[in-house]
C-alpha cells in the first residue's frame, strides 16, 4: 500500500470533482456554441486546452488504484481511460485536436460532442458516489474511540 486508503479515496474524491467542474465547463462551452456565442475557433480552442489535464486526472486516479491494489475500482475504470486515450491519441490528420473548427458544424458533431459530455458527467458523477462511499468506509474501518478505556485520548489513527 503507497497511501492511507483515507488519503487515496480523498484524492479521488478531489480529482472527479475537478473533472466534474471541467465537463460543466465543457457543456456551458458547447451550448454557447451552438447559441452562437462563441465562434467555432474560440471554442474550440478552450475545450481542446482542457483535454489533455482532463486525461491526466483520469489516468491519475486509474493508476493510483491499481497501485494501491484497489482492482474492482481499477476494472471500473479502465474502459474511460481506453476511451478516452483513444480519444486522444486518435485525432485526425490535419485537425486542430478532438474538437476541431472547421468539423464542428459537420454532421451534428456538436450534438455528438455535447452527449458525449453528458455521458462522461454521468460516469464521474457515479464516480464521485462511490469513491464518496469507500472513503466514508476507510474512514470507519477502525474503531479509533477504543470503547475499553474511558481514560485514553486516542491522539492517532
Amino acid at each position: 500500500m503507497i497511501l492511507a486508503e483515507t488519503l487515496l479515496f480523498s484524492l479521488s474524491l478531489i480529482d472527479s470533482g475537478a473533472i466534474l467542474f471541467l465537463l460543466v465547463y465543457f457543456i456551458i462551452t458547447l451550448s454557447d456554441l451552438e447559441c452562437d456565442y462563441l465562434n467555432a475557433q474560440e471554442c474550440c480552442e478552450k475545450l481542446n486546452y482542457w483535454l489533455l489535464p482532463k486525461y491526466i486526472a483520469h489516468s491519475f486516479i486509474t493508476f493510483l488504484l491499481l497501485l494501491h491494489g484497489q482492482l474492482i475500482l481499477f476494472l471500473l475504470n479502465l474502459p474511460m481511460f481506453i476511451w478516452l486515450s483513444f480519444e486522444y491519441f486518435t485525432i485526425p490528420q490535419g485537425n486542430f485536436g478532438v474538437y476541431d473548427p472547421v468539423e464542428i458544424y459537420n454532421r451534428g458533431q456538436i450534438k455528438k460532442h455535447l452527449r458525449d459530455v453528458m455521458i462522461y458527467i454521468g460516469y464521474y458523477l457515479l464516480f464521485f458516489f462511490i469513491y464518496l462511499y469507500c472513503f466514508i468506509l476507510a474512514l470507519l474501518k477502525g474503531d479509533p474511540i477504543q470503547r475499553g478505556s474511558e481514560d485514553h485520548i486516542v491522539t492517532e489513527i
